[in-house]
């Protein structure tokens, strides 16, 4: 396309975007989305170049007063959250559109060129830096002509020019600042899938003035592509391999030590880590403990269980599956190995026939060079999530239900869930018992999640769908119940783990805030120390909460689990709880902001302070039997816990009183 056409083509577009813009702006607002389309149909032919898209960005002040996000979910900015743009932006139909006219506007308002009374301009810019960070591969992407082609009139070239506007407008100055306390906060959790923070490491080394070393990310980089100069100096795995068989014993032993030590520090790894393990496997199986970074209770459970643990070694701890290696040692560490139930289950995982879903699914993101089969995956995963149990997440599906499930049974029924995971592999079908019925997965529609994201570790990924119908269906046929659903629905999926009392502060029917101060009072009467008479929670509890973002309005509701209850290295009593979206160090408002790190969390824990965390609890579990003295609770600490609540996602709802 010429320059002249490409400038008479921007200026028709730009002109029936005025137009459509003005037409809107005059609409009344219950007809608004009616006039929004012409709007979002000519932003989309000027998000086709660099001269339409600064056409748009010199308008963006006026987007929100013309009604451009009228009725939808990004109406107020505050609300916005980064880690959502690449979903919106790969969702197809409008939803690119609107979520490009969205960072437009952003732009706007971190540039100073508008105000809003929900955000500031540094918060606009922090959320700009933070979906950069987030999507480095659109803001520096790399080509070559097979997937030029494959990009060319795609949104994903619209998106790509989009943020090579962004970053080109507000500056890269701060991102590798925002990188490191990205890449320092996901590692912090250990999930188990790593795509996404290995994708930002990948990609460090584009980021203008601000390579590993000086950002303090050099583990991170050598985690992900080799710890040792031996394994930097011989990139091709299988020239590392030849060197490891030529090294003297000496540095064949510092070789396993770097990689363990690295493993335990980053939670990372790397393809070459798995080529030393089989070497070691062969040459020197007593530097395996030193490779996996194990503790005592590890080295004890290797030297126990050799045979089992090199069988899982050499069938599922691949190059393509390296990232297991990190599960492995912690499968070890727990003693799992010596479970024969569990070993019976891993053990079936490596030859299970598997159906033809299953199958699909699990080969889905993997390279067909990889060669590594759909069993391989699925007991890597397997190890991954046993020895893992929080670090399971949701992906961007709506399921935390399915997510909580996964962690409760790896830490106190793993057996079970190896059940659980044959039977959908093979049979395409998970079966329960609810009440007086035997449910049957693949007797089911429905379930909150229309489709499976696949960004998942294996077992989410061939469990997800069968547990997502599963509670909906539980949920459904409890529906007409007088109380909350979550009350049957929780024990019925999860187990007999999950205590039968409940407490919930809505009423179900008229959806009114009820009896508040009784709800904090039992909380405090069954999870307190200082007044449950001393019972310790002895499994998980999976109670709902009020989400809120940093200006303490209400975002929605989530289930999360209650891990412990203890007091932190300062004496301050806090919540321990598993958060299934592995994103656990959001800002809620009111100075509430969970912690990951420094606070005596395990691994993939959060915390709150225990009136912080009772502040956005809506519902929860309890064992009645175990209840103490609500009425010594002090009146001072209800009525500070309800103001908090009130004062954010309280003012969503009507209140008894």
């Amino acid at each position: 396309m010429t320059n002249s056409t490409l400038s008479e083509r921007v200026e028709r577009y730009t002109q029936r975007f005025d137009e459509a813009i003005a037409r809107l702006t005059k609409a009344k607002p219950l007809v608004k989305a009616t006039y929004q389309t012409p709007v979002f149909q000519a932003a989309d032919e000027l998000f086709c170049s660099r001269e339409g898209i600064a056409a748009l960005a010199e308008r963006a002040p006026g987007f929100d007063e013309a009604g451009v996000f009228s009725g939808g979910g990004w109406a107020d900015p505050a609300r916005l959250q980064p880690p959502l743009i690449r979903g919106s932006l790969e969702a197809g139909g409008v939803f690119p559109v609107v979520e490009g006219l969205s960072e437009l506007r952003l732009l706007a308002l971190a540039q100073g060129r508008s105000e809003h009374a929900r955000i500031t301009a540094a918060e606009a810019r922090a959320m700009l830096e933070e979906g950069f960070a987030l999507n480095l591969d659109l803001l520096f992407p790399q080509h070559t002509e097979a997937t030029r082609a494959l990009r060319r009139g795609t949104w994903l070239e619209k998106a790509e020019r989009l943020f090579a506007y962004l970053g080109e407008e507000l500056g890269l100055s701060n991102l590798g600042e925002v990188l490191r306390t990205e890449i320092d906060a996901v590692c912090a959790q250990r999930p188990i899938n790593t795509a996404p923070v290995r994708r930002i490491i990948s990609m460090l080394g584009r980021v203008p003035g601000s390579q590993a070393d000086d950002l303090g990310m050099r583990r991170y980089v050598d985690a992900v592509f080799g710890v040792t100069d031996l394994a930097r100096e011989n990139e091709a795995l299988a020239d590392y391999r030849a060197a490891l068989l030529e090294q003297p014993s000496a540095q064949l032993a510092e070789e396993a030590e770097r990689f363990g030590a690295s493993l335990r520090d980053t939670g990372l790894v790397s393809r070459h880590h798995a080529v030393l393990l089989r070497a070691l496997r062969k040459r020197a199986p007593e530097l395996l403990a030193p490779a996996l970074g194990l503790n005592a209770s590890g080295q004890a459970e290797l030297d126990e269980q050799r045979e089992f643990a090199h069988q899982l070694l050499k069938m599922a701890l691949l190059p393509a599956t390296c990232q297991a290696i990190y599960g492995f040692a912690q499968v070890l560490e727990r003693s799992l190995l010596s479970r024969p139930a569990v070993a019976a289950g891993l053990r079936r995982l490596v030859d299970l026939d598997l159906s033809v879903t299953a199958r699909k699914a699990l080969l889905s993101q993997r390279a067909p060079h990889e060669g590594v089969t759909a069993n391989q995956i699925l007991v890597a995963g397997a190890l991954s999530v046993l020895g893992q149990p929080l670090g399971v997440g949701q992906g961007r599906n709506p399921t935390c239900q399915a997510a909580r499930g996964i962690s409760l049974w790896s830490q106190h029924a793993p057996a079970q869930l190896l059940e659980l995971v044959a039977s959908a592999a093979r049979d395409d079908l998970v079966e329960l018992r609810f009440e007086d019925a035997v449910l049957r997965s693949d007797r089911l529609g429905g379930g909150l999640a229309r489709s499976i994201d696949p960004d998942l570790d294996p077992v989410s990924l061939v469990l997800t769908s069968h547990l997502d119908r599963l509670y909906d269906e539980m949920m459904r046929r409890v529906a007409l119940r007088a109380e909350d659903g979550h009350k049957w629905a929780n024990p019925g999926l999860y187990g007999h783990w999950v205590s039968h009392g409940f407490a919930s502060l809505l009423d179900k029917v008229t959806g009114v805030v009820t009896d508040y101060e009784d709800f904090v009072r039992r909380f405090y009467a069954t999870h307190h120390p200082s007044f449950n008479d001393g019972y310790e929670l002895i499994y998980p509890n999976p109670v709902g909460i009020f989400v809120t973002n940093a200006h303490a309005d209400l975002l929605g509701l989530h289930a999360v689990s209650i891990q412990r209850i203890l007091r932190d290295p300062e004496g301050a009593l806090r919540v321990y709880f598993f958060n299934p979206n592995n994103e656990g160090r959001q800002d809620w408002g009111q100075g509430i902001r969970p912690s990951i790190q420094g606070k005596g969390e395990l691994e993939g824990e959060s915390s709150l302070p225990f009136d912080r965390f009772t502040s956005r609890l809506y519902a929860f579990h309890y064992n009645p039997y175990e209840e103490g003295d609500a009425f010594a609770v002090p009146q001072s600490t209800v009525d500070s816990i309800q103001t908090l609540a009130r004062e954010s996602w309280g003012k969503s709802y009507a209140w008894d009183r």
